[in-house]
């Protein structure tokens, strides 16, 4: 490794490090202040957020990106200003700060409490969207947490300028300096260096590609909270409802593509896919995308490509869909036993007891009864702006918050009491 680089990360992480201490006892009335003039800053430089996020257009389209991978890259004035309105809504959300989740008195005779504290320093290192660097720096702050930003090199000039932009105004406004570190050599040494900073780092969330997270879940000594592959199915049971299955079909996969809740394998039970399979591919192949089909599929489309083996476990990320036709809902549930990633499952049915059993069974993160994929989100779930969608077990599960960036410690009051 480079001692140059070295140097840099953990001096930054340092200096997170020190604002974390700071951040950590700060009233949730200073970060609700600071939040507000951070999305108030954003506002006030749409046409340079934009002036910069175009150069990182251009070049991606120069190097022969997909159309979903720049559409996950761009930002025009509404998705500027949505970020303006993650901020205002992390700001009004409860601070989790000093909040006493259980309370009791053992025999003892003293008096505990379990407390929502803040993490202290997360490392967040993610691809392609930049509206991630405005989120997670929001979410990391209102937990009261410190954070060291690594984008990708795709997105380095949409990135710095987002960075630039909240960063001054939240210490303009009473939070400490260093709060937002902000990594800017795209050299990937940078991730294993970071990764391995456990005296300084407490947690390290990767969002981006399945290589980069199974890189750093496997080099890391600092915990990983991962964002993870996203390769979500939809099941159109025997009795769904053929109107409300063509909608939800069509807006898993294509209302945006790139995303990791997008649907990337359709199951069709053989009972109502010859009824619907003509007028759904139909809808997709008129929004352009590539299918890729089992057999039945294809006998009934014989325009479909045929589906190989890799394609029921590839997460695209891109407009093409993986279509299977399968013989009941036993079927379809050993299906994403087999190829899903536990991010968003969904069933689209008229069986009440068909729907129990699918969302009973369906080991996910999210499982969804007549309700597109795409729904598996902070902010429509009411949570406010997430920072990822985290398919562990452990400590997170899910969307993740503001309360996910916190943990507790136990504060214990006493009157002289020893242990016998």
């Amino acid at each position: 490794m480079a001692d140059g680089n070295v140097t840099t990360v953990q001096a930054q992480a340092a200096a997170a490090r020190s604002a974390s201490r700071k951040l950590a006892l700060l009233s949730g009335e200073i970060k609700n202040k600071a939040l507000s003039a951070m999305a108030e800053a954003i506002e006030a430089n749409k046409k340079e957020i934009i002036f910069h996020n175009e150069i990182d257009i251009q070049a991606a389209r120069e190097a022969g990106l997909s159309a979903a991978m720049v559409d996950r890259l761009t930002l025009n004035e509404k998705r500027i200003l949505d970020m303006a309105q993650g901020l205002r809504q992390i700001a009004a959300l409860k601070d989790p700060v000093g909040e006493i989740t259980e309370q009791w008195t053992p025999p003892a005779g003293i008096n505990i409490q379990r407390v929502r504290v803040p993490l202290g320093v997360i490392g967040m290192i993610y691809e392609s969207r930049p509206n991630v660097t405005v989120d997670a720096a929001g979410l990391c702050l209102k937990a009261g947490n410190a954070v060291v930003l690594r984008g990708g090199s795709e997105a380095l000039n949409s990135n710095h300028i987002l960075v630039k932009i909240v960063s001054e105004a939240a210490y303009k406004n009473g939070l400490p300096e260093g709060s937002i570190q902000f990594i800017e050599t795209t050299d990937r040494e940078m991730i294993t260096i970071m990764i391995k900073l456990d005296s300084l780092i407490d947690l390290i969330i990767p969002r981006g590609s399945e290589e980069m997270i199974k890189f750093i879940r496997q080099n890391a000594t600092v915990p990983v909270l991962a964002h993870g592959k996203g390769l979500c199915h939809t099941y159109i049971d025997k009795s769904a409802d053929r109107e409300m299955a063509l909608k939800i079909a069509f807006n898993a996969k294509c209302q945006r593509p790139g995303v990791c809740n997008a649907m990337e394998t359709l199951l069709v039970h053989k009972d109502i896919a010859p009824s619907i399979m003509v007028e759904l591919c139909g809808l997709y192949q008129k929004a352009g995308v590539e299918i890729r089909g089992c057999p039945i599929t294809r006998t009934l489309v014989p325009q479909v490509v045929a589906a190989g083996e890799s394609d029921w476990s590839t997460e695209y990320s891109d407009m093409i869909l993986s279509i299977k036709v399968v013989d009941s809902i036993d079927d379809a549930m050993n299906h994403i036993t087999k190829y899903g990633s536990g991010h968003s499952e969904a069933i689209i049915t008229g069986d009440k007891d068909a729907a129990e059993r699918f969302l009973k069974e369906v080991d996910a993160a999210a499982v969804f009864h007549n309700a597109s994929t795409r729904l598996h989100d902070g902010s429509v779930f009411g949570l406010g702006a997430e920072i990822g969608i985290s398919t562990n077990k452990l400590h997170a599960r899910g969307t993740m918050g503001v309360k996910e960036l916190t943990t507790t410690k136990f504060v214990v009051r006493g009157h002289g009491e020893v242990r016998q």
